[in-house]
């Protein structure tokens, strides 16, 4: 008993019976608070992460529906943009036609304004001739009967001969 006295403040190689007291102890308390601790928390982890990636994969899906939503707004802005341009186009030809059928016309106009013109010119001309020619063979008449002091009648006919 002695040696046992002297062996209490020594340390201990020999396991004796409290080690396995002291096991049974650890796993009894690895069970309890695994069945009142853990698995409550993993299982609230768990939903919580579950939640989270439902949450997550919505708001992807929501994400790849407004890209989907931006992209086909963006074409119907560049065809609407494109038909504008395309309408704009078709106005902008339209308008040149008119003015071309336009200008074409009033050249026309004044084509035959001035072809009427030329005849009325030609005509004024030709009258104007006729008449310097009778005035020319009057005043020429008058001229040879002045001279030559002779009545002016014999030289009246336009195919008298001076």
């Amino acid at each position: 008993m002695l040696l046992l006295l002297l062996a209490e403040d020594a340390i201990q190689l020999v396991p004796d019976g409290t080690l396995f007291l002291h096991i049974a102890i650890i796993l009894v308390m690895i069970y309890v608070l695994n069945r009142t601790l853990f698995k409550p928390v993993n299982r609230i982890l768990a939903e919580r992460e579950q939640q989270t990636r439902g949450k997550l994969s919505s708001a992807q899906g929501t994400m790849r529906d407004v890209e989907d939503k931006l992209t086909q707004y963006e074409r119907s802005l560049r065809e609407a943009r494109a038909e504008g341009y395309r309408l704009l186009e078709q106005e902008h030809a339209a308008a040149l036609n008119e003015r071309q059928g336009k200008l074409t016309a009033t050249r026309e106009e004044i084509a035959q304004s001035v072809e009427a013109e030329k005849t009325a010119i030609r005509a004024q001309a030709t009258e104007a001739q006729t008449t310097l020619e009778g005035d020319a063979r009057r005043a020429a008449a008058q001229i040879s009967a002045q001279l030559l002091r002779r009545p002016g009648n014999n030289f009246s006919s336009p195919h008298a001969q001076v």
